[in-house]
């Protein structure tokens, strides 16, 4: 395997994750808007959706300047 597929396969796995994590943002705003989780949760779930989009954006970069 080349470094350049495992920064694909890589690239692939996270997207997804940050896809999970996203829906789990909007239901935790949700559950935030609804008086049902405390607030805190909601920090919690922003700082795990930037540090998977910020993982995202590097490995796209990563990927793309492989030859």
């Amino acid at each position: 395997m080349t470094l350049k597929n495992a920064a694909f396969l890589a690239l692939i796995g996270l997207s997804l994750l940050t896809i999970l994590l996203a829906a789990d943002l909007i239901a935790t705003l949700l559950g935030v808007m609804r008086d049902v989780i405390p607030a805190m949760a909601l920090l919690r779930s922003l700082v795990y959706v930037f540090a998977s989009l910020t993982l995202t954006v590097f490995l796209y970069v990563f990927h793309n300047k492989q030859s």
